[in-house]
């Protein structure tokens, strides 16, 4: 029987929130805590901007490595063959890509001017899948931006397309969250039956049926014959009112009336690592997890009306859909409330040695403890947040690694009238700026 499948679009998708984002030794850590929990893949970037090159290919290396063993990294990139090109000449281990390409009407017509016709976009597509065969591209997924809106036919057509010339997914995005449950139903179950391609459910909250669309088109591709993947983020991430999260998704796959028991998910993943991985991402984002989220929530095992109170006490399952340890929750925190010590970008070598002593982490000698130091406090600047013991474990055990992810080189070429401006000494004057 097909399986239902995750790829986690946190690090791609989610740090497209506006007003938000996540330093590159943050996005790391949440590779990693994907990888310990499981998920299948995590869309972990751009491989044509050049910020995040040495982010991607350090992580790339932590897959070489064996560290990430569980989850696939794949980029994100346009369907058109130079930014494939592109890409791969940036990280020469890429082995999994999704390439994009607006299908509707609206946004052929709308964002290309008239430029573009509908047959030149599956003509550039089919370009571009065939450029990442030929770098060796191992999964490639074809995205449909605002399908929901695309004519069915057209979407056939090009999967049909993009598969014949060598991509194994197609991506389904409901960009605009304009799709509901029952229209995703029918769509994706036609779509994967003329295909018989694996389907990728992309559904953004704008109409707050984000989680309730990604399930049911997972139903749909399943009960036609192939693989699903559901598109999630973190605590529900994502640009405007977010895309549908990674924790309600599974439970719903997992708990709900018309899933449990009837399919199967990705045998790799531990729900038990839930509760770790949404409050670093919150803790990462700055943006605490509203206290009546599913499952994560304050309030989601929290009963105070008397009836309620009286029939949890009981019997959990009066009131309680699942257990909250089963996503890694219960056990007590430890919150200090004497002397603290920290260590950031202005510590020093014994409160730094203090700190990692609790980690339970020795150095070996002096060289050791204050090249971390040094690390450590690069790391504060990078993060503008007092690390987490995650984050420290990660730059004693890996340090060369957060080494390059933590080091930028801003894009900076003099060219045409910046440079005569240089050349003239403008920008050497002293110029009204406050």
């Amino acid at each position: 029987m097909p399986k239902i499948y995750f790829v986690d679009v946190t690090n791609r998708d989610g740090v497209q929130t506006s007003r938000l984002g996540l330093a590159k030794l943050q996005k790391t850590i949440i590779n990693l805590m994907l990888d310990d929990m499981g998920i299948t893949q995590s869309e972990f970037g751009f491989p044509t901007t050049m910020h995040e090159l040495n982010y991607l290919n350090a992580n790339l290396e932590l897959v070489q490595r064996k560290v990430i063993t569980k989850t696939k990294l794949s980029g994100w990139m346009r369907a058109i063959s130079s930014d494939v090109e592109q890409s791969f000449k940036n990280c020469p281990r890429l082995e999994n890509c999704n390439l994009s390409q607006s299908t509707s009407e609206q946004m052929i017509y709308g964002k290309y001017m008239g430029k573009k016709t509908p047959q030149d976009i599956i003509n550039l597509t089919c370009e571009a899948v065939e450029c990442a065969v030929s770098k060796g591209a191992k999964i490639i997924g074809v995205n449909a931006e605002d399908a929901s809106r695309s004519d069915l036919n057209y979407l056939i057509k090009l999967a049909k397309e993009a598969k014949r010339c060598g991509a194994y997914r197609f991506r389904y995005c409901d960009t605009l969250g304009y799709e509901d449950p029952h229209s995703t139903y029918l769509r994706i179950f036609q779509i994967a039956k003329e295909t018989q391609m694996p389907i990728e459910l992309h559904f953004h909250n704008d109409l707050g049926m984000a989680v309730a669309c990604s399930v049911t088109g997972a139903q749909a591709a399943v009960d036609a014959g192939v693989d699903a993947y559901i598109n999630t983020a973190i605590n529900g991430m994502g640009e405007r009112a977010g895309n549908a999260d990674l924790v309600s998704c599974l439970l719903a796959v997992l708990k709900s009336a018309g899933f449990k028991g009837k399919y199967q998910i990705d045998p790799n993943i531990d729900l038990s690592k839930a509760w770790k991985l949404a409050k670093y991402t919150a803790y990462a984002f700055g943006l605490p997890i509203p206290m009546n989220q599913p499952a994560v929530g304050d309030n989601a095992f929290a009963h105070e009306s008397g009836i309620h109170a009286d029939g949890a006490l009981k019997d959990r399952r009066n009131y309680e859909l699942y257990d909250f340890e089963e996503l890694g929750r219960g056990e007590p925190e430890i919150i200090e409330t004497g002397r603290m010590i920290t260590t950031g970008e202005y510590g020093g070598i014994k409160g730094f040695r203090n700190v990692y002593n609790k980690l339970e982490i020795e150095f070996k000698d002096e060289n050791e403890a204050r090249n971390i130091l040094e690390l450590a406090r690069y790391a504060n600047v990078h993060t503008q947040k007092p690390l987490t013991e995650s984050e420290l474990k990660f730059i004693y055990h890996y340090p060369d690694i957060a080494a390059k992810i933590m080091t930028v080189s801003p894009f900076y070429c003099p060219d045409g009238e910046l440079e005569k401006r240089l050349q003239k000494g403008v920008i050497t004057k002293p110029q009204h700026i406050i």
